[in-house]
């Protein structure tokens, strides 16, 4: 059975770069591999807990958006806030 796949571009790129030998094997695969899961377990792990003041009326939309979502509204706000630090949500200006 012959498939025909469409690639987007940065698809192709990468096809080109390992069709031209640009990749190399990884040294200890296993080992590299263990480490890079267990530097992405810390970089999501939730360890540290802050108190903040906010308005009873912000608290309160916050609360009715994340219900609207399916979920806590810590859970939202800890969303919302990693999405700002991580350059996926912009401040409005």
């Amino acid at each position: 059975m012959s498939e025909k796949f469409e690639f987007d571009q940065e698809e192709l790129e990468i096809l080109r770069d390992f069709e031209h030998g640009e990749f190399a094997g990884v040294a200890n695969f296993r080992a590299e591999k263990q480490r890079l899961e267990s530097v992405a377990r810390e970089t999501l792990k939730k360890n540290r807990r802050i108190n903040i003041r906010i308005s009873s009326r912000d608290l309160t939309f916050l609360k009715k958006q994340a219900a609207r979502d399916g979920m806590p509204y810590q859970t939202l706000i800890s969303s919302t806030l990693h999405k700002f630090v991580t350059g996926k949500l912009k401040a409005v200006e």
